[in-house]
């Protein structure tokens, strides 16, 4: 059977400038089944899982649940929340402890998107200091392919690297599964296998950025993204804080996106969104469409 993830790589659609949009991820442990929309469909409390969802929108933050590979159950000291803010020189993850999820009701979610953790810190938050995370999307419920894919990968790497694997509810893209998110830094990756990831954690625990397979880091737009990746392949040995997208100009279908590094040098990315041929769907099910991309058409230091 041909599946979304099969047609993209036979078509070789590009995977830069695709990762999910949010300066801060709030990531919930919440073991069990999930459905489609997990925030509401799954066994934390659909009320809560819906008034969080809507009091993320427009702030920036992103709100996932997560589990261990293999739904073991939660500790018996709490729901284990994560919270992660990613802006290069500002990133900071902090880990909590709740004995009632009800809690994160109080969470001002304006100031965690805005890179703010005070309210998370009321709630018991401390600075996170484990390894880095990989979150692999295993959500079956919404794509076939998160789960015959990704699950694979979640389980090969809680026998490697048990205390950085986690599966999450859902980071967009089923089709360049199987995709992960890795914290604290905020890089999504697509098409990834057990070794890449491995590799990707050494470099992230070194303070360096694996380019290859790279989706965008989550706290730029998608032009952000496509040309933030496009200058750090011109530019090895630059570490996740060197790079800053500063600006951009123009609009769909053309941008010129300003970067910095922080050693002063300066860029402007010309980027351009066109469409992937021929159709496909983006999603197992769906019908085909032209997905739109982002084509980086030049880079030049200022």
């Amino acid at each position: 059977m041909s599946t979304c993830a099969r047609a993209a790589l036979d078509l070789r659609e590009p995977l830069a400038g695709t990762a999910a949009i949010a300066r801060t991820w709030l990531l919930i442990e919440q073991p069990g089944p999930w459905g489609a929309r997990a925030l509401t469909a799954s066994r934390l409390d659909a009320t809560l899982g819906a008034a969080l969802e809507a009091a993320a929108d427009s702030t920036g933050v992103r709100v996932a649940l997560i589990r261990r590979p293999g739904w073991r159950p939660a500790g018996p000291d709490g729901t284990r929340v994560l919270a992660a803010h990613t802006l290069p020189g500002h990133a900071w993850t902090r880990t909590a402890r709740l004995a009632d999820p009800e809690k994160l009701r109080a969470l001002d979610l304006t100031a965690l998107g805005a890179g703010d953790p005070a309210s998370f810190e009321a709630l018991g938050g401390v600075a996170y200091d484990g390894p880095p995370l990989a979150l692999v999307c295993t959500n079956g419920k919404r794509d076939i392919c998160c789960a015959v894919l990704g699950r694979p990968l979640a389980e090969e790497l809680a026998l490697t690297a048990p205390d950085s694997a986690w599966e999450i509810t859902h980071l967009g893209g089923h089709r360049f599964s199987p995709t992960l998110l890795v914290l604290p830094h905020g890089y999504a990756y697509g098409r990834s296998s057990a070794p890449e990831v491995k590799e990707i954690l050494r470099a992230t625990a070194a303070g360096e950025v694996v380019v290859a397979g790279a989706r965008g880091r989550s706290c730029w737009d998608r032009p952000g993204q496509a040309a933030e990746l496009a200058l750090r392949e011109r530019l090895s040995g630059s570490g996740p804080d060197d790079l800053t997208v500063t600006g951009a100009e123009g609009a769909a279908p053309r941008w010129e996106v300003a970067l910095a590094h922080r050693d002063g040098r300066r860029w402007r990315v010309t980027v351009a969104e066109g469409a992937s041929h021929p159709p496909r769907p983006e999603s197992c099910g769906g019908s085909p469409a032209a997905p739109r991309r982002m084509d980086v058409l030049a880079v030049r230091q200022l």
